[in-house]
């Protein structure tokens, strides 16, 4: 039977009225300390305040809804162009207000938590993240994804980082014990414990980490206790991401087991020291030299 035009206006009114609702739909999600965070509508503008944050919002589709970010947000080479408000540890707040973002990325271990304090009572919208877990990279991607409405981007995402990280684990499950010390930073002489991600990372690979047991995410070390561990491979980032340089000095301590087997190997900083997708190529590197470490026994 044939619909009268009054019908048909009807359901275009109907349809119109659908679209503003979805429109001016509320979007939530729980960030990492717990706290739910809720737009009126996907965001538009956000702000990523560390260069890990920036990276994952790239990932997750939401690259084109940056508009600023704190210094070294430099990957994807896009991320080079966006305006800057500061250092993840000394945010330049002005700067961010003037952006009018309806979304800020925050990191929890690593902003100055009066600052993001200040931010939201200012009235911004905060999205805490620290990502302490493959798992919890996956998550934060599909999270990001539904604060700036880009799910299927964010979903797609990960899933291939789950895969890859499943890959890896599976390949190096059953693989012989490498002990290893990381050294996250030189001056003073940094590593990390258990918790921290990177040892996810060794872990995956079948590596032991020697200092998993200190206290905080990021302790300070002596070199007489990386000495005294004698860890069958020393694994380092750097000041650059093709500048190996802090290796060198370990290598006059020739009664070191990883000096005399040659066992000091280089990852690139952006590809294990930020919680990313780029984890996944920085634990195949890795697990790559854990390799080679055990075909030198």
């Amino acid at each position: 039977m044939p619909r009268s035009p009054l019908f048909r206006a009807l359901l275009q009114v109907l349809g119109l009225v659908s679209l503003a609702v979805w429109a001016r739909a509320e979007v939530c999600v729980d960030d990492d300390v717990d706290r739910r965070v809720c737009l009126e509508q996907p965001a538009r503008r956000i702000v990523a305040l560390s260069p890990g944050a920036t990276e994952l919002l790239y990932d997750a589709g939401a690259g084109d809804r940056l508009v600023g970010a704190v210094s070294f947000s430099d990957y994807p080479s896009e991320a080079k162009a966006l305006p800057r408000v500061g250092s993840y540890k000394r945010l330049d707040l002005e700067a961010i207000l003037a952006l009018k973002p309806d979304l800020v990325v925050a990191w929890v271990s690593g902003n100055p938590a009066t600052q993001v304090e200040r931010l939201e009572t200012l009235g911004l919208n905060v999205y805490r993240g620290e990502p302490l877990r493959f798992a919890e990279v996956a998550d934060t991607l599909e999270r990001l994804a539904v604060l700036a409405g880009t799910e299927p981007a964010g979903r797609a995402a990960a899933a291939r980082f789950r895969d890859g990280i499943t890959e890896l684990r599976d390949r190096f499950a059953g693989a012989d014990p490498v002990t290893v010390f990381y050294e996250v930073w030189e001056e003073p002489l940094m590593t990390v414990n258990g918790e921290h991600l990177i040892s996810e990372a060794i872990r995956t690979c079948g590596g032991v980490n020697v200092f998993a047991d200190l206290p905080g995410l990021a302790p300070r070390i002596g070199t007489e206790a990386v000495i005294a561990a004698d860890p069958e491979a020393i694994v380092a980032g750097g000041m650059g991401e093709n500048n190996p340089a802090w290796l060198t000095p370990w290598k006059r301590f020739r009664a070191l087991t990883a000096v005399q087997r040659e066992n000091l190997f280089f990852v690139p900083p952006s590809t294990l020291q930020r919680p990313t997708p780029q984890m996944l190529e920085g634990t195949r590197l890795l697990c790559d030299h854990l390799e080679r470490a055990r075909a030198r026994r």
